[in-house]
């Protein structure tokens, strides 16, 4: 898809955003790898975003950006803005070294993919909440009653896990101990890069009903990113999809599960295994994205699309709004709807009720 700026109409509009993501993309070998591409999206205040693709849809690239975190030798451009109230904007990427470092931590937070390769396999889990604290120039003893309180809030016994080196506790106790120390500092925003990736199932769902309460109890702004859209939706109010470094949809969750518009949301919701469709139903999606060396003109997704058209490989599609608050990326979008057919009715049938026992 050429590099040209997306037009988005809606995607971009809340009423009260806390961050806004504008035309950031992440380049490498001097612009002629392309791993985001122009992705403007806002969160708002007080919700819970999903952001799904596959793996190398650029996920984690947008997780980083909203850090201003990109690895070297990776070149972001664009702009990330933060708003702590109503009244202030911050521009991420023109803060101060020792700026970005208190905004890594006390405005945005980031829980990784993989507890264990986040903590020190040499230091007790009580070590890295301190050093946090030090770091940070803040009251250790206060903030360690936090981190017991934290630890508690996840149904974790504080003084065992603290005492506790990383490989002394499951994966499960390790994610848990890890969403805790990325609360430590009290962010207002705290993005999760594929949380539970490493965990059986029964821990997902534990992990995401208290993440949930939470959210509510520390009123805190949640970025869920990951590749398993039936996790993320039974916590998300709102979700993005990303495919090929690019934002192809976004809206209300209950819209992007029961009326998606774009062809890959409804080819990636058609390969998900549910318990109501056949399994003949239940069917992987042709080919395989482009590389971020060879991103074609046009649409990204009409090499695997099947109602693509001479259009498609010509014009790259504008974000458009087809309803409120729900925006997409295709020329066909109506044409998505009518011919391809979602293999359940809604996302009841899928088992991602916010708020149910589905959970």
């Amino acid at each position: 898809m050429t590099i040209e700026s997306q037009q988005l109409t809606g995607a971009d509009e809340v009423e009260d955003p806390i961050l806004e993501i504008k035309n950031a993309s992440v380049t490498y070998d001097g612009g002629d790898t392309h791993v985001l591409n122009d992705v403007t999206f806002s969160i708002e205040r007080d919700e819970i975003v999903g952001v799904v693709g596959e793996s190398g849809s650029g996920k984690s690239m947008l997780a980083s950006a909203m850090l201003d975190a990109i690895p070297a030798p990776g070149r972001l451009s664009g702009e990330i803005l933060y708003h702590p109230d109503e009244d202030t904007t911050i521009d991420v990427l023109n803060l101060s070294d020792e700026e970005l470092r208190s905004y890594r931590w006390a405005d945005v937070s980031m829980v990784f993919q993989g507890a264990m390769s986040s903590f020190n396999p040499t230091m007790k889990v009580g070590s890295h909440f301190k050093d946090t604290l030090r770091a940070h120039d803040e009251d250790v003893s206060e903030g360690m009653d936090f981190a017991r309180q934290l630890l508690s809030d996840l149904y974790l016994d504080p003084e065992r896990v603290l005492d506790s080196y990383p490989h002394e506790l499951s994966g499960g106790m390790q994610q848990r101990a890890l969403i805790a120390l990325s609360m430590l500092l009290e962010p207002e925003v705290l993005v999760m890069d594929e949380p539970t990736a490493a965990l059986d199932l029964l821990m997902q769902r534990s992990i995401l009903m208290l993440l949930e309460d939470l959210k509510e109890k520390y009123e805190v702004t949640m970025v869920f990113i990951t590749h398993d859209l039936p996790l993320v939706a039974s916590l998300a109010d709102r979700m993005a999809v990303l495919y090929a470094f690019e934002l192809v949809e976004a809206g209300p969750r209950d819209q992007i599960i029961g009326q998606s518009g774009h062809p890959y949301t409804r080819a990636l919701l058609n390969s998900t295994p549910n318990i109501d469709a056949p399994l003949e139903d239940m069917k992987p999606i042709p080919g395989k994205s482009p590389a971020p060396v060879n991103v074609p003109d046009g649409c990204s997704y009409a090499d695997r699309c099947p109602l693509a058209s001479e259009e498609c490989t010509a014009f790259d599609p504008e974000f458009q709004l087809i309803e409120d608050e729900h925006s997409v990326a295709c020329h066909h979008w109506e044409q998505a709807r009518a011919e391809i057919a979602l293999n359940f009715a809604g996302a009841d049938e899928i088992g991602v009720s916010k708020g149910g026992d589905s959970r």
